[in-house]
């Protein structure tokens, strides 16, 4: 019995470590994260609700003024209606050839009924076509997010330089060189579906795989110990 319970009380404890190694992400986020200098990438911003008694009603993305994009383009969301903003240039960019002086300034989403809304506990990806994309490091998507009772959370931090996550961190989109890119991997490439949902449901299936081998070590462990306090017959 002592030797089973020390199993049981192994067991708790390294299912405990995993539930707190699993990172839980309440704010705004443009995922996948990652995209290649000059190329095209197919992001969505992904809205979670985090009141418990209200809905979000509208998002607003604000493209960042220091790294223009020539082409935005939006995927319907059933229940939203987008509207899109522009601004000219005071220094036109160069697109395949041609100057372009005006880009999109920002995207709002509006739910068209209190059903489309974001309810509490659940959330909502905004996908967007974006290229080519700047020669930059990376691309700041400052955020508003609005409640159906008035309240609007801004999600406008940069990143801090020390690492250290802001406490109401912008969506980042982070940008590699073209040749670090050719070498990206299926979490980074820009064909990858809307919402990274491959990326996503691999690192779940990679946390469910440990744990269930953990808990075969252990039934296995136990098995042994009564194996060894049985009489032989």
């Amino acid at each position: 019995m002592k030797m089973t319970r020390r199993f049981g009380v192994v067991a708790v404890t390294v299912l405990g470590l995993l539930a707190v190694a699993v990172p839980a992400s309440a704010h705004v986020t443009v995922n996948p994260k990652e995209a290649v200098q000059g190329g095209y990438a197919r992001v969505a911003f992904r809205v979670p609700n985090e009141s418990d008694d209200t809905n979000t009603t509208k998002i607003e993305v604000y493209l960042p003024e220091d790294a223009p994009v020539a082409s935005v383009t939006t995927m319907p969301v059933p229940g939203w209606t987008v509207a899109v903003a522009k601004r000219k240039l005071a220094t036109p960019i160069e697109v395949h050839g041609s100057p372009v002086s005006e880009v999109v300034s920002t995207l709002t989403w509006t739910a068209n009924s209190p059903d489309a809304a974001v309810k509490p506990g659940q959330f909502q990806e905004f996908p967007v076509s974006l290229g080519p994309l700047p020669k930059v490091d990376k691309m700041v998507f400052k955020t508003l997010q609005t409640y159906s009772d008035g309240a609007v959370v801004r999600w406008i931090d940069p990143p801090a330089n020390d690492g250290a996550e802001p406490e109401s961190p912008a969506p980042v989109l982070t940008l590699l060189p073209a040749a670090a890119g050719a070498q990206a991997t299926p979490a980074t490439d820009n064909t990858l579906a809307v919402g990274d949902t491959k990326s996503s449901g691999t690192d779940w299936l990679g946390v469910a795989g440990l744990i269930a081998g953990l808990l075969a070590l252990i039934l296995a462990g136990v098995a042994l110990a009564r194996t060894r306090k049985e009489p032989a017959r």
